[in-house]
């Protein structure tokens, strides 16, 4: 008898864990999950959420679509793979696992909202000039849930310590999504 859950269970259960992480934010929440899953789990989701948020900015094109899809789950995996590795190198006791189950739980979920109310704004007139409020706002709460999973996946607790893994780990994925970026254009 096979006890593995499948690829539906495994997502019901990520969604349910990022509606607690994302509706109570904090250290003590992601801890309670960051060891309900692995790299592989965190993958399905974030490739899931990329797809969803590429059926919805499908005016880019197939070409727009696919690049979007590999950009994001390579973005996704270059920064967990940094976060890990410069957490390590601050003192962190983390796994590669616990850090990208813990990203994605409020990384897909996010990513997927901001596409659905950018089609929204986009339809509206008036919406089109609130999209970069809306960016900017996506971006500070990436930024505070980033904050909230590095402590808690990493187990950093110093506030430098934190950022130097955060800037780095962003400034890596910057660095190698152009790379992708001028490849795949």
């Amino acid at each position: 008898m096979n006890t593995t859950p499948s690829i539906t269970d495994t997502v019901m259960n990520m969604v349910s864990q990022s509606i607690q992480v994302i509706s109570k934010p904090s250290v003590e929440t992601f801890e309670k999950f960051e060891n309900k899953g692995t790299l592989r789990e965190a993958v399905i989701y974030v490739l899931i959420a990329s797809i969803i948020t590429g059926l919805l900015s499908l005016g880019g094109g197939l070409s727009g679509f696919l690049n979007g899809i590999i950009g994001t789950v390579l973005g996704f995996l270059v920064f967990t793979y940094l976060v890990f590795y410069v957490g390590k190198s601050q003192g962190g006791t983390g796994t590669l696992d616990n850090v990208a189950y813990t990203f994605a739980l409020f990384w897909a979920p996010i990513n997927v909202l901001f596409a659905l109310l950018s089609l929204i704004l986009l339809i509206t007139l008036i919406g089109i000039f609130l999209v970069p409020i809306l960016a900017i706002a996506v971006l500070v709460i990436n930024v505070y849930f980033a904050y909230l999973a590095v402590q808690s996946s990493m187990n950093l607790r110093e506030s430098g310590k934190i950022w130097i893994t955060m800037v780095v780990a962003f400034v890596g994925t910057l660095i190698v999504s152009l790379i992708i970026a001028a490849i795949l254009n």
